[in-house]
């Protein structure tokens, strides 16, 4: 039986249509009830204080380094010129909020079996001028998260974990997203669970929360909920400013803000897919594990995925990097996978230093060897486990890598 086998999806069923339906029906579109139904069952099953929905997880990203350019930091307060940590192997939105900000992105080289950075090529960036460590658990696999947060309290700098990939995946019992200052969430549909577009800044900072809020809503100093007045019981008795006193407290502005904010149609799909969560969590992982015992025996062939000892990741796809002296390249077998209705994925940008975008910029800076960076971006691919795959699919993905290589072994 030959199948059309996708790398990711959405996997849905009538409630997320019904919740939608819903919130059509009752005519207010923009965050309501579904909003704040997902963000009190977000916040619980994490087990953070705050959470700010937004229209995808590269605005949280953009909100999340932005929030921490707040002078309510201080000294802390990230300003133009200040460099934040992050690696070259990664997908742009964890990258670009920096240079947006006009700080220094400092790239680092990953690991090739856990494709993310070590703590020790971590610390031997950090200069005078780092302000913060902003990095991603590449495919859902969980940073050092130990060895880091060490760092973390030994410098005094901010660590932005993006967890648009992770969402379920944990680390030493703790889900991740609770290390960091604050964290991210994607909610497209390729992620843990989806809202069609849509993500989510996750923090226990009050201030980091207010600051979150004030730049994703306009810039405004006001932080009623969409549809709310006079939450601070003062409206029309502030001065800040050059402004008049008791100037309209909802139109006032403390920050360069934008409009980042979602529906609540968006809120209405992501309830009801938040409750199937435990269910993709433990479809994920089987899917990975099957793959993995196949993969194991061609390591000769390939370098299989790694992972810390204290990490339970929730996969969010199943990668491998062809080495140098397999008998097929990357490009061979990629080919022969797609012929067969198998979809491959590289791993994201793999060396954004290589992209046009980056090339030549004079506001970046480069710490060691990007060698790892340049054999996955090379070499690397990665194929799906998301919910939607069935046992019988995943078992047609390994009997046809399983031809390929008896096809290309050599005698």
């Amino acid at each position: 039986m030959k199948f059309s086998i996708r790398t990711s999806g959405k996997v849905f069923d009538h409630h997320e249509i019904d919740n939608a339906i819903k919130v059509a029906k009752d005519g207010w579109w923009t965050e309501g009830e579904f909003t704040k139904r997902f963000i009190k069952d977000f916040s619980s099953y994490l087990g953070v204080r705050y959470v700010s929905l937004v229209n995808s997880g590269s605005s949280a990203n953009l909100l999340a380094l932005t929030a921490l350019t707040s002078s309510v930091f201080g000294a802390r307060s990230i300003r133009p010129g200040d460099e934040v940590i992050t690696a070259a192997c990664a997908f742009p939105t964890t990258v670009n909020p920096i240079i947006q900000n006009r700080c220094t992105p400092v790239f680092i080289d990953v690991d090739p079996g856990t494709r993310n950075p070590t703590a020790k090529a971590i610390e031997h960036a950090i200069t005078g001028k780092t302000k913060a460590i902003m990095l991603a658990h590449t495919l859902g696999n969980p940073l050092a998260l130990k060895s880091i947060m060490r760092i973390v309290a030994r410098y005094h700098v901010w660590f932005i974990e993006d967890c648009c990939d992770a969402l379920g995946s944990r680390y030493g019992g703790k889900l991740v997203s609770t290390f960091g200052h604050v964290a991210t969430f994607s909610f497209y549909p390729a992620h843990q669970i989806t809202m069609g577009e849509g993500g989510g800044v996750v923090t226990n900072n009050p201030f980091i929360h207010k600051a979150v809020r004030q730049f994703r809503d306009w810039g405004r100093d006001c932080w009623c909920d969409t549809g709310k007045d006079n939450t601070c019981n003062r409206r029309f008795d502030w001065q800040l400013g050059e402004l008049p006193k008791g100037y309209d407290h909802k139109y006032i502005y403390s920050q360069i803000g934008y409009n980042l904010k979602l529906t609540d149609f968006q809120a209405a799909i992501g309830v009801a897919q938040l409750k199937k969560l435990p269910r993709f969590i433990k479809r994920r992982k089987e899917n990975f594990d099957k793959l993995y015992s196949f993969f194991k025996q061609y390591d000769r062939y390939f370098i299989l995925p790694t992972w810390e000892k204290e990490a339970e990741p929730c996969w969010f796809g199943f990668m491998v990097v062809v080495k140098g002296d397999a008998p097929f390249s990357r490009f061979e077998i990629v080919q022969y996978l797609e012929n067969h209705s198998i979809g491959t994925r590289n791993l994201f940008a793999a060396n954004l230093l290589h992209h046009p975008a980056y090339i030549g910029r004079k506001d970046i800076r480069v710490v060691g060897s990007m060698k790892n960076s340049d054999i996955i971006m090379n070499d690397g691919f990665w194929v799906g486990v998301y919910p939607g795959l069935t046992p019988q699919m995943i078992d047609f993905v390994i009997v046809t890598i399983a031809n390929f290589i008896r096809i290309h072994r050599k005698p």
